[in-house]
C-alpha cells in the first residue's frame, strides 16, 4: 500500500510539474501554458499531503509550499478551465474577487493570520465558494457550447463540468462531513489515482495540441483572415458555395449587425448542414467561436465609422450598438483584443492623423 501510495503521488505529481514546465520554458508568453502551471502546481500540491501515513507526508518548506497550493488548488483551476475553453479568457473582476475572498478564507482557516478565529469552522464557507465557482465555469463553459467551432473541444464543454464536479464535491463533501482527518488509505489512494490518470490525459491533450514543443521547433502562425477576406471563390464545390452564401450573408444582407443573432440562427440562413458551416468557419476561415467569428465583423463595422470624420460627434456606445454589439462593454472588451487599444483612442488616433495630413496639403498642395 505504502509503494503504491508513493508511486501514484509522485508520478502525478511529477508528470504534471513536468508538462508545466516544459510548456512555459518553450513559449512563456503563451496563455493558456500560463494558467496551467499554477493548476498544476495546486494538484502536485494535493499530492504532496494527500496520504493518512505520515512518514510518507512531504516534510519542511516542501510541505508548506504543498499544503498552500493545495488549499488554494480550487481557484487554479477554475482559471484553468475557463482558459481552455474561452480563447479570449482574461482574468476579471469577477476571477479576481473569487479568488481574493478563497484564498483569505483558507488563510483564515488554517490559522495563518492568527489564532483568533481557531474556534470557528470556516469549512463551510469555503465550501459555499468553492461551489460558486464551479457553478460559474459550469455555467460559462456550457453557454459557450453552441457556437464552439471546435470539434474536439465541443464535448468537452459537457464532459468536464462533469467530472470537475465530481471530483471537487466529493472533496468538499469529505471534508464537511467526516472531517479533514478522515483518510482512509483506499479513499486516498483512489483520489491519488484518478488525479495520476487525469495528469497523463492533460499531459497527452496539451503536447499533442502543440507538438513544436518537443521537437522545439517554432509553431506556425496563422493569423485568422479579416472580415473582408471571405470572397466568393472562383472554384466550384460544397465549400464554394458555403463561402459564397457567407460572403452574401456579411458583405451585402449584414446578418452581424443583428445583435440577437446566434450560430442556429446563421445556420438556418446558410442553408447549409451545422457541421458543414462549423468547417467552413474553424478551418476556411480560422475562427475557433461563432463569437469571435462575429465580433471580427462587428468591429470592423466599427473601424468603419469611427475612421468617418462625418461621425466623428457620434457617441461611441451608438456606433457599438450599430455595429452589432449588445453593450458598450462587450464593444469595448472585444475592440481592444483585435486592435490593441480601445475604440476612443483608435479615434483619437485617427483624427490626428487625417488633422496632421490635412495640414500637410494646406502647407503644400502638390504634395512636395
Amino acid at each position: 500500500m505504502q509503494d503504491l501510495d508513493v508511486i501514484l503521488r509522485v508520478g502525478g505529481a511529477g508528470v504534471l510539474v513536468a508538462v508545466a514546465l516544459l510548456l512555459l520554458s518553450y513559449a512563456p508568453r503563451e496563455r493558456l501554458f500560463r494558467y496551467f502551471l499554477p493548476f498544476a502546481l495546486g494538484l502536485a500540491g494535493f499530492l504532496g499531503v494527500n496520504t493518512p501515513d505520515d512518514a510518507l507526508e512531504a516534510s519542511g518548506l516542501v510541505l508548506s509550499v504543498a499544503r498552500v497550493f493545495s488549499g488554494n488548488a480550487v481557484i487554479f483551476l477554475w482559471w484553468f478551465c475557463l482558459a481552455v475553453f474561452d480563447d479570449d479568457f482574461r482574468l476579471g473582476p469577477v476571477e479576481l474577487g473569487g479568488g481574493a475572498a478563497w484564498f483569505v478564507l483558507f488563510l483564515l482557516d488554517r490559522g495563518y493570520l492568527g489564532s483568533g478565529l481557531e474556534n470557528v469552522d470556516l469549512s463551510w464557507l469555503l465550501i459555499g465558494l468553492g461551489s460558486a465557482m464551479l457553478a460559474n465555469l459550469a455555467w460559462r463553459i456550457l453557454r459557450g457550447l453552441e457556437g464552439d467551432l471546435v470539434e474536439g473541444r465541443r464535448p468537452a464543454r459537457v464532459v468536464v463540468p462533469i467530472a470537475v464536479a465530481g471530483l471537487v464535491l466529493t472533496d468538499f463533501a469529505v471534508d464537511a462531513f467526516l472531517g479533514f482527518s478522515w483518510m482512509p488509505h483506499w479513499f486516498t489512494l483512489a483520489q491519488n489515482a484518478a488525479i495520476l490518470l487525469i495528469a497523463v490525459r492533460l499531459a497527452h491533450w496539451l503536447l499533442r495540441a502543440n507538438p513544436e514543443v518537443l521537437t522545439r521547433r517554432p509553431a506556425a502562425t496563422a493569423s485568422s483572415p479579416a472580415p473582408v477576406a471571405a470572397p466568393a471563390p472562383a472554384a466550384t464545390g460544397p465549400d464554394a458555395r458555403l463561402l459564397r452564401r457567407l460572403h452574401a450573408l456579411t458583405e451585402v444582407e449584414q446578418v452581424h449587425l443583428d445583435p440577437e443573432l446566434d450560430f442556429a440562427g446563421f445556420v438556418q440562413r446558410m442553408d447549409a448542414p451545422e457541421p458543414a458551416v462549423r468547417r467552413l468557419i474553424n478551418q476556411q476561415l480560422g475562427h475557433r467561436h461563432f463569437r469571435s467569428f462575429l465580433n471580427a465583423w462587428r468591429v470592423a463595422a466599427a473601424k468603419r465609422a469611427l475612421l468617418d470624420p462625418a461621425l466623428a460627434d457620434e457617441k461611441i456606445a451608438s456606433l457599438a450598438f450599430d455595429s452589432g454589439f449588445a453593450s458598450l462593454a462587450s464593444f469595448n472588451r472585444a475592440f481592444k483584443l483585435q486592435e490593441g487599444l480601445s475604440p476612443s483612442d483608435f479615434r483619437a488616433r485617427a483624427l490626428a492623423s487625417a488633422a496632421d495630413g490635412n495640414r500637410v496639403l494646406r502647407s503644400d498642395p502638390a504634395g512636395i
